[in-house]
């Protein structure tokens, strides 16, 4: 996203925060982005999750010039860079188990493409059913370290 790996150290705007493993930033009061960020606790130890409403989120959303605001603003941070958008999704879907990593035949389709669905899904979000970010973790779930805000 046009910064160098682990810019946002250098940004005193930007809180400090444990980076030795990936960061998702998701809407926290979106019900479809919030079953996602439970889906990763459960399946993908190896994330940390912070709501975009965070100060967190909010600063490094800004760092990499995208707005807290605006609803396409899943990010993941990984070795220092950020991984947005249909990317990111996609980056995520890989590193979970079946059935969710088929989703990763998306990247068949090209980014244009896949961007405009992401985008589409991004500005309807708030129509899907459900419930907002809840703070108890899924069945099972050690949450220790694991979300950050």
């Amino acid at each position: 996203m046009g910064q160098g790996a682990y810019s946002y150290r250098d940004d005193p705007a930007v809180p400090s925060f444990a980076d030795d493993r990936p960061l998702v930033l998701f809407d926290g009061d979106c019900a479809l982005c919030s079953h996602s960020a439970r889906t990763l606790l459960k399946h993908g130890p190896r994330f940390r999750l912070a709501p975009t409403q965070s100060e967190l989120g909010r600063a490094l959303l800004r760092h990499y010039g995208l707005s807290p605001d605006d609803p396409s603003t899943m990010l993941v941070i990984e070795n220092g860079r950020a991984i947005g958008r249909s990317d990111g999704v996609l980056h995520l879907a890989a590193t979970l188990p079946f059935p969710y990593r088929l989703a990763t035949a998306g990247r068949l389709v090209p980014r244009p493409l896949r961007d405009a669905l992401y985008d589409w899904v991004a500005r309807h979000r708030r129509r899907f059913p459900g419930q907002a970010w809840c703070a108890l973790p899924p069945d099972g779930v050690d949450m220790t370290d694991r979300v950050l805000g």
